[in-house]
């Protein structure tokens, strides 16, 4: 979708499509997008002063925080990184490089260019792949013998030559023609793969070593030769083997490079999950405990949220104008435990509500891919035409809610337990009714999981 169109009304539209609820989180994600194409059309010196609108998502797991994000991230084509602060928990032990998260933005920012170059190319590609298989079935003829100076050499009949080139012409473009109609598909011919080189060198620890590693083997894929293996397959395999190879023939990395970076700075899109887990402080009398550094996360944290400069293999990245989404339960914590520096960086918070009963009822029935098309999909493919009665969604609706309720409060990801118990026993001879048709009704739904849901510390483990 153009950015033009996607206006905050026409944002919020489309993530109604696939999000049920949460209309404030979806208003407040919305406005921070717009406000990056507002700010595109700023002059250059407004424009530099202009910083995104963080946002903190406040709620429990399974209510759509992690999904919105993730949802308007593709909407815009953006490169998007979803991490959890307590994966940089006690850096310098197990856990990893803050900075790293900004590596995997712009290597999301790579595939993501590289994707749109490849569709700028693709029909160039094609055709001298299609060359390319027509040389691997026909080889060009070998050159005539050389002669010695000493020897006398008769000179070729006058259109031989030309009637061998007519000939191998013909024979080229009648073999193109089988090639298009995919008569030869089960050729063989004889391709040349490249090999990777892995980098004889081998860093063993994380955190700031993880980007010398990097480099290393960088620098040694550049200046070790890369070995090729020939290989016999059919062409129907070799096709995209040769595609492949003729698209990163056809790409600059250089430009690639560049432009995944502007991309990663301009439109990258940051979600930090589990940011409570790091809130508060550690004690103050050196404590020793898993949250040894949650102090230290936060002060990693915040000149990567404030705006720094990270080198990658592919250059540096300032990630002023990256726009970071933080998310948490906040269950036995709150937002301003988190370090003021810090909190200031986030000045949008939302708070995302609890599911009710009857949003259980809409996650099951409305969006896009709701988890009852899935599983329709899934089961069709053996054969099997499988239905969902109103009663029955209103049925599983009401566990959901109640389990959530009685015990861990999980959101929509207990309907994805609630529907493998109800499907249980259809999923398993699905396969031995091809053509059948099943209705799953409200009677189904209470004999598979109402003896579970009265024995509330079975339900603890079960559902």
């Amino acid at each position: 979708m153009p950015e033009l169109e996607l206006t905050p009304r026409r944002i919020v539209a489309e993530l109604d499509r696939d999000i049920v609820g949460q209309a404030d989180a979806k208003r407040a994600v919305a406005i921070a997008l717009r406000n990056r194409w507002r700010r595109r059309r700023l002059p250059d010196d407004l424009r530099a002063q202009v910083t995104p609108k963080n946002i903190l998502l406040i709620g429990p797991t399974g209510v759509g925080k992690t999904e919105i994000a993730r949802r308007l991230a593709t909407m815009v084509g953006a490169p998007f990184v979803k991490t959890e602060a307590t994966k940089y928990t006690e850096v310098g032990y197990y856990g990893r490089d803050v900075e790293s998260l900004i590596r995997d933005l712009v290597e999301a920012a790579v595939l993501l260019v590289r994707e749109t170059e490849r569709k700028r190319v693709q029909e160039q590609a094609e055709a001298r792949v299609e060359d390319r298989l027509l040389d691997l079935l026909l080889p060009p003829a070998p050159p005539s013998p050389s002669h010695s100076p000493w020897e006398s050499a008769s000179p070729p009949l006058p259109g031989a030559t030309e009637d061998a080139a007519e000939r191998r012409a013909r024979s080229r473009e009648k073999l193109r023609a089988q090639l298009a109609g995919g008569e030869l598909e089960d050729r063989e011919v004889e391709i040349s793969i490249p090999g990777r080189v892995a980098a004889p060198v081998s860093i063993l620890g994380a955190g700031n070593l993880e980007q010398m590693e990097m480099d290393l083997q960088g620098m040694f894929e550049k200046i070790m030769p890369k070995p090729s293996q020939p290989r016999r397959t059919t062409v129907a395999e070799a096709r995209p083997i040769l595609l492949q190879q003729e698209v990163d023939a056809l790409l600059d990395p250089e430009k690639v490079n560049h432009a995944a970076v502007e991309l990663a700075q301009e439109s990258g899109i940051v979600f930090i999950d589990e940011i409570d887990k790091v809130a508060g402080d550690d004690g103050g009398g050196g404590s020793r405990g898993p949250d040894v550094s949650r102090q230290g996360v936060q002060r990693d944290l915040l000149p990567i949220v404030e705006g720094t400069t990270v080198n990658t293999k592919y250059g540096p990245v300032n990630t002023d104008h990256v726009l970071f989404f933080a998310a948490g339960a906040f269950h036995r914590s709150k937002p301003s435990d988190l370090m003021p520096e810090l909190q200031g960086r986030f000045p949008i918070r939302v708070e995302m509500h609890d599911l009710t009963r009857d949003d259980f009822a809409r996650i099951l029935r409305e969006p896009r891919a709701s988890l009852l098309r899935q599983y329709e999909a899934l089961l069709a493919t053996e054969g099997l035409q499988v239905e969902f009665a109103d009663d029955a969604v209103e049925a599983m609706a009401d566990l959901a809610f109640q389990v959530n309720r009685s015990t861990q409060n999980i959101g929509a990801r207990r309907l994805h337990t609630i529907l493998e118990r109800v499907l249980d026993e259809i999923s398993f001879d699905a396969s031995e009714k091809p053509g059948e048709r099943v209705v799953v009704d409200a009677d189904l739904v209470r004999r598979r999981l109402e003896d579970v849901a009265k024995d509330e510390d079975l339900s603890r483990y079960i559902l």
